[in-house]
Protein backbone atom coordinates (compact mmCIF):
# COMPACT_ATOMS: atom_id res chain seq x y z
CA UNK A 1 0.00 0.00 0.00
CA UNK A 2 1.48 3.35 -0.97
CA UNK A 3 1.78 6.35 1.35
CA UNK A 4 -1.03 8.38 -0.26
CA UNK A 5 -3.51 5.53 0.26
CA UNK A 6 -2.44 5.21 3.91
CA UNK A 7 -2.87 8.98 4.46
CA UNK A 8 -6.35 8.92 2.92
CA UNK A 9 -7.35 6.00 5.14
CA UNK A 10 -5.97 7.73 8.23
CA UNK A 11 -7.68 11.02 7.41
CA UNK A 12 -10.99 9.15 7.12
CA UNK A 13 -10.48 7.39 10.46
CA UNK A 14 -9.00 10.34 12.36
CA UNK A 15 -10.21 13.81 11.40
CA UNK A 16 -7.36 16.30 11.25
CA UNK A 17 -9.39 19.21 12.62
CA UNK A 18 -12.34 18.89 14.91
CA UNK A 19 -14.88 21.58 15.72
CA UNK A 20 -17.67 20.99 18.20
CA UNK A 21 -20.96 22.59 19.18
CA UNK A 22 -23.38 21.89 22.03
CA UNK A 23 -26.83 20.75 20.86
CA UNK A 24 -29.82 21.20 23.22
CA UNK A 25 -32.99 19.10 22.94
CA UNK A 26 -36.55 19.99 24.04
CA UNK A 27 -36.26 17.65 27.05
CA UNK A 28 -33.31 19.69 28.39
CA UNK A 29 -30.75 17.02 27.49
CA UNK A 30 -27.75 17.89 25.31
CA UNK A 31 -25.00 16.35 23.20
CA UNK A 32 -21.67 17.62 22.00
CA UNK A 33 -21.64 17.38 18.21
CA UNK A 34 -18.67 17.42 15.92
CA UNK A 35 -19.24 19.88 13.06
CA UNK A 36 -19.04 18.81 9.43
CA UNK A 37 -19.04 22.07 7.49
CA UNK A 38 -16.74 21.41 4.53
CA UNK A 39 -17.40 19.19 1.52
CA UNK A 40 -14.72 16.75 2.72
CA UNK A 41 -16.04 16.59 6.30
CA UNK A 42 -19.61 16.10 5.08
CA UNK A 43 -18.50 13.31 2.72
CA UNK A 44 -16.56 11.54 5.50
CA UNK A 45 -19.13 12.04 8.26
CA UNK A 46 -18.92 9.30 10.87
CA UNK A 47 -17.49 6.70 8.48
CA UNK A 48 -15.19 4.11 10.07
CA UNK A 49 -16.07 5.18 13.63
CA UNK A 50 -16.37 2.15 15.89
CA UNK A 51 -18.55 3.77 18.54
CA UNK A 52 -20.57 6.84 19.40
CA UNK A 53 -22.06 7.58 22.81
CA UNK A 54 -25.52 9.00 23.58
CA UNK A 55 -23.91 12.36 24.47
CA UNK A 56 -22.11 12.63 21.10
CA UNK A 57 -23.16 13.39 17.54
CA UNK A 58 -22.22 15.02 14.28
CA UNK A 59 -23.90 18.14 12.90
CA UNK A 60 -23.72 18.68 9.15
CA UNK A 61 -23.96 22.33 8.07
CA UNK A 62 -25.10 23.33 4.59
CA UNK A 63 -25.08 26.75 2.89
CA UNK A 64 -28.79 26.65 2.02
CA UNK A 65 -31.92 24.59 2.58
CA UNK A 66 -32.27 21.69 0.17
CA UNK A 67 -33.06 17.97 0.02
CA UNK A 68 -29.81 16.37 1.24
CA UNK A 69 -29.65 12.59 1.05
CA UNK A 70 -27.50 10.48 3.35
CA UNK A 71 -26.33 6.88 3.23
CA UNK A 72 -24.61 4.46 5.57
CA UNK A 73 -21.65 3.46 3.38
CA UNK A 74 -18.51 2.58 5.39
CA UNK A 75 -20.46 2.95 8.63
CA UNK A 76 -19.68 0.54 11.45
CA UNK A 77 -22.50 1.59 13.79
CA UNK A 78 -26.26 2.20 13.40
CA UNK A 79 -27.46 5.81 13.59
CA UNK A 80 -30.51 8.01 13.97
CA UNK A 81 -30.47 10.86 11.43
CA UNK A 82 -32.43 14.09 11.93
CA UNK A 83 -32.92 16.77 9.25
CA UNK A 84 -33.52 20.35 10.48
CA UNK A 85 -34.75 23.41 8.59
CA UNK A 86 -33.14 26.85 8.82
CA UNK A 87 -35.19 27.51 12.00
CA UNK A 88 -33.67 24.34 13.55
CA UNK A 89 -37.00 22.53 13.54
CA UNK A 90 -37.05 18.82 12.76
CA UNK A 91 -38.43 18.20 9.26
CA UNK A 92 -37.52 14.51 8.88
CA UNK A 93 -36.27 11.63 11.04
CA UNK A 94 -34.75 8.26 10.14
CA UNK A 95 -34.37 5.89 13.09
CA UNK A 96 -31.90 3.08 13.72
CA UNK A 97 -30.34 3.03 10.26
CA UNK A 98 -28.07 0.00 9.91
CA UNK A 99 -24.61 0.15 8.34
CA UNK A 100 -24.64 -0.65 4.63
CA UNK A 101 -23.43 -4.21 4.18
CA UNK A 102 -23.47 -4.41 0.37
CA UNK A 103 -23.70 -2.01 -2.52
CA UNK A 104 -25.70 -0.33 -3.73
CA UNK A 105 -26.29 1.31 -0.37
CA UNK A 106 -29.75 2.81 0.16
CA UNK A 107 -30.01 6.59 0.33
CA UNK A 108 -32.20 8.33 2.89
CA UNK A 109 -33.87 11.50 1.65
CA UNK A 110 -35.90 13.95 3.76
CA UNK A 111 -39.45 14.85 2.84
CA UNK A 112 -38.76 18.58 3.27
CA UNK A 113 -35.74 20.84 2.68
CA UNK A 114 -33.16 21.00 5.45
CA UNK A 115 -30.17 23.19 6.27
CA UNK A 116 -28.73 21.03 9.06
CA UNK A 117 -28.50 17.28 9.56
CA UNK A 118 -27.75 15.69 12.93
CA UNK A 119 -26.43 12.15 13.28
CA UNK A 120 -26.82 10.49 16.68
CA UNK A 121 -26.36 7.07 18.22
CA UNK A 122 -29.22 4.78 17.20
CA UNK A 123 -32.00 4.96 19.78
CA UNK A 124 -31.40 8.66 20.57
CA UNK A 125 -34.62 9.84 18.87
CA UNK A 126 -36.75 7.42 20.87
CA UNK A 127 -34.80 8.03 24.08
CA UNK A 128 -35.42 11.79 23.85
CA UNK A 129 -38.95 11.54 22.44
CA UNK A 130 -38.04 13.66 19.41
CA UNK A 131 -40.67 14.27 16.75
CA UNK A 132 -41.32 16.30 13.62
CA UNK A 133 -41.45 20.09 14.24
CA UNK A 134 -39.55 19.86 17.56
CA UNK A 135 -36.96 22.63 17.78
CA UNK A 136 -33.36 21.76 18.55
CA UNK A 137 -31.12 24.58 19.76
CA UNK A 138 -27.47 25.32 19.10
CA UNK A 139 -25.30 28.36 18.48
CA UNK A 140 -22.61 28.22 15.84
CA UNK A 141 -20.87 31.21 17.42
CA UNK A 142 -20.12 29.05 20.48
CA UNK A 143 -18.30 26.31 18.57
CA UNK A 144 -15.06 25.07 20.05
CA UNK A 145 -12.12 24.36 17.79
Amino acid sequence: MNLSVILILLSNAFPLTQKFVKIYFPDGDSVTAELADTVEERARGLMFRKNIEFDQGMLFLFEREDLYSFWMKNMLIPLDIIWLDKEKRIVHIERCLPPCEKEPCPSYLPKAPAMYVLELKAGSVERRGLKIFDRIDFSLQDECV
